[in-house]
């Protein structure tokens, strides 16, 4: 008989290769195991999915291609598939052993990453899901419980390809769906659309916002509340997130044609770590299985067939991951079809009285909607008795946020109570800051109309930044069109008073200065009060706030201006007195008889240099 506990498995060898040497964990799906590769001498992981599943065909198909195709899979952040096979109780997988434990296990220690610890995380898984994205194969089923570390923290994502196949193994769904843990399915796996690799992007965005807050965005008290509420909902980032937020934010978009697919997030993930310091290294818990293992104590929940509900790789401690007993799985598969004999009860009764209804409405025209915003349309279309939905939200590069863009249908006729689907604009989609390290305020500017942004400047002083050079600039990363972004300028060295260097000779004067930091420029300037050679002023004045490197004049005297008396001999007197005046000089008199005309002498006498303003006798006759 197959062994019945995880204990029980100890030992055993399977495939005749792999002996199983410790339980790791284990879940609703499946057993985990350390065991030794016999014949190349290695440590790997078995994973034993449950007996119940080697009855279903549907799933043992899926189980061999899904686990093919993730064998094929070679990148250092998936975890490698090395083998699988089915023994008497049901499939395993060989797998890489990671000894770091998982992320879920940090979590649930209370460790909260910070944000650059979250954009090492992100760009690690990122990076994985892109190459398996390329290779045509989705996860599904992104969760802290996939996310695994090996000793030296480097991250690995595990079971690729197995919730595609568990999933078909428990119901029909529609082409290329599979729901994933509630808490990180996207709205189109919570709606049951086909899904591809952008809704593994949906689940890691969510996934990071957990890891630095310690809290699941949109998630609610049951499965389906946490489904309908990321339907059509935007993320709005914790203040908690720094630069991550805004791509977190569009990494989680609702429509999956506007969300970043891998390739895209591990961009804008690149982008925001090269803002951020180097983290702290991840403080993984590496696993000893070095010594033979103690038995395992059961807790009271044990089952005749193992652990209910313990830790697994793939465990989430969610309603969603609960293992149901075969009673309880009866039930959940009985009701709904107990409630639609009852619908359909209902519907005979009801529906002629409904066909008259419709029958008998009114049509009208259908209006034209676009351009206008959601409470415009309403409006529009009340006389009508329309309705009208908002189907989905896109970016667009032109039209404002909340205008109509698209509507079903767009012409033709509909009946009174009947619903025109909205197609209505989130405004241009977010973009990068772009960089302006080093650049003078016409190139920010010219930078930031480029990409859509608005700049309001500023400044403030740097002792070692050229005036004009932009310091900083606010906010970074990714960000919606429109937004303002505060550039700080260089204002130059902090300004200090000039000191007072009157009296001083010039290169006592200029040595202070250039102490300083300053230009000190000569200039010689005639002075009656200072001796000639020393300082007058300077310009600015003493004790003007200053930059460094600033030109400082320092006007040094000449001593007094001297002009000469001018020769005025032989001239009228009103000829003399102006060019005296003219010379600087002033006349301090005439003398002679009163009705002489000509000078024949001055005091000082011509060609005597004399002060400026001095006053000069003429003499006449």
């Amino acid at each position: 008989m197959a062994p019945s506990r995880i204990v029980d498995h100890v030992g055993r060898v399977l495939g005749d290769r792999y002996r199983l040497v410790a339980p790791v964990g284990t879940g609703a799906s499946a057993h985990v195991f350390l065991a030794d590769d016999v014949s190349l001498r290695r440590r790997v992981a078995v994973k034993v999915l449950h007996a119940a599943l080697a009855d279903d065909e549907s799933f043992l198909r899926r189980f061999r291609a899904e686990a093919q195709a993730a064998a094929a899979l070679n990148h250092p952040h998936i975890m490698r598939v090395f083998d699988w096979d089915e023994a008497e109780d049901g499939p395993y997988v060989v797998l890489e052993h990671l000894a770091g434990g998982s992320l879920r296990d940090l979590l649930d220690r209370g460790v909260r990453l910070t944000p650059e610890q979250a954009v090492l995380v992100g760009l690690q898984a990122a990076r994985g899901l892109d190459y398996a994205h390329r290779r045509g194969l989705v996860h599904r089923d992104i969760k802290p419980a996939n996310l695994l570390f090996d000793d030296e923290g480097r991250l690995c994502i595990a079971d690729f390809g197995l919730a595609r196949a568990l999933a078909e193994a428990a119901w029909t769904e529609p082409a290329g769906a599979v729901l994933g843990t509630a808490r990180y399915a996207s709205p189109e796996q919570a709606q049951g659309s086909s899904v591809d690799g952008k809704a593994d992007v949906y689940a890691l965005a969510l996934v990071l916002v957990e890891a630095v807050t310690g809290s699941v965005p949109f998630a609610a008290d049951t499965t389906l509340a946490t489904l309908m509420a990321r339907v059509g909902a935007t993320l709005d980032p914790p203040a908690e997130l720094g630069p991550l937020g805004p791509v977190v934010r569009v990494a989680a978009t609702p429509e999956p044609g506007d969300r970043l697919d891998a390739g895209a997030f591990v961009a804008a993930l690149e982008r925001v770590a090269a803002e951020l310091a180097a983290p702290e290294p991840i403080p993984v818990v590496v696993a000893d299985h070095t010594t033979e293992p103690a038995p395992i104590a059961p807790p009271r929940d044990l089952t005749e067939h193992g652990l209910a509900h313990a830790r697994l790789y793939d465990r989430e401690a969610d309603a969603d991951a609960a293992t149901l007993s075969p009673e309880a799985t009866r039930r959940r598969r009985r009701w709904p079809w107990v409630a639609l004999l009852a619908l359909v009860a209902i519907a005979a009764l009801g529906g002629g009285a409904y066909a008259v209804m419709q029958a008998t409405k009114p049509t009208h025209p259908v209006p034209s909607l676009r351009g206008m915003d959601v409470a415009q349309a309403r409006a529009e279309v009340a006389d009508e008795k329309f309705e009208v939905r908002v189907a989905r939200e896109e970016f667009d590069e032109t039209a404002p946020a909340g205008s109509i863009l698209d509507q079903d249908p767009s012409s033709g006729k509909l009946k009174e109570g009947e619903t025109i689907r909205l197609v209505v604009s989130r405004g241009p989609p977010p973009r990068d800051v772009p960089a302006l390290d080093g650049v003078d305020r016409a190139t920010a500017e010219e930078r930031l109309a480029a990409a859509g942004f608005a700049a309001k400047f500023g400044g403030r002083f740097d002792e070692q930044v050229p005036k004009g050079t932009v310091l900083d600039w606010q906010p970074r990363g990714v960000q919606p069109k429109g937004t303002e972004i505060v550039v700080t300028l260089s204002e130059g060295p902090t300004p200090k008073p000039l000191a007072d260097v009157t009296g001083k000779t010039y290169d006592e004067a200029a040595k202070i200065l250039t102490a300083a930091g300053l230009v000190p420029v000569r200039k010689d300037v005639f002075d009656d009060e200072v001796e000639a050679g020393k300082v007058v002023s300077t310009a600015p004045a003493a004790e003007t706030p200053v930059a460094r490197g600033a030109r400082i004049t320092v006007n040094v005297s000449k001593g007094p201006e001297q002009v000469p008396v001018p020769n005025v001999v032989g001239r009228t007197i009103a000829e003399a007195r102006a060019a005296i005046e003219a010379a600087g000089l002033q006349v301090d008199g005439v003398f002679g008889p009163p009705k002489a005309t000509r000078v024949f002498q001055t005091d000082p006498g011509a060609g005597v240099k004399v002060k400026r303003g001095t006053a000069v006798a003429l003499y006449v006759r």
